[in-house]
């Protein structure tokens, strides 16, 4: 079963009101909260903590979510990569502009 993805989402590949591109289709489990939302504004909208980064230690565990195909993948697997390792969907390069917000540096 898919996890569920919060925030103000726009269709069931994970993009939202934030970033609705083409290849806008993963969703991030914030570690503070342990929710994945599409992006760091979304969480921003529905929580009232701030944003806890996650932690390197942990970057080995499920992390993301592939919006296209569902898979859960680490962020090491995330970072490693420009597409999902299960369906091959490309996703955004552009979101490397944002790790420093979501992945301890």
């Amino acid at each position: 079963m898919r996890p569920h993805v919060h925030g103000r989402t726009v269709d069931d590949e994970t993009r939202c009101v934030h970033y609705a591109t083409a290849v806008d289709i993963i969703a991030i489990r914030f570690a503070c909260c342990d929710r994945y939302y599409p992006c760091h504004a979304c969480h921003e909208e529905a929580e009232s903590h701030p944003v806890v980064r996650r932690p390197r230690a942990e970057w080995d565990a499920p992390g993301i979510l592939c919006g296209a195909c569902g898979t859960e993948l680490s962020v090491n697997e995330y970072r490693a990569g420009e597409s999902c390792p299960s369906c091959a969907a490309a996703f955004n390069p552009r979101c490397r502009l944002h790790w420093d917000l979501y992945f301890e540096q």
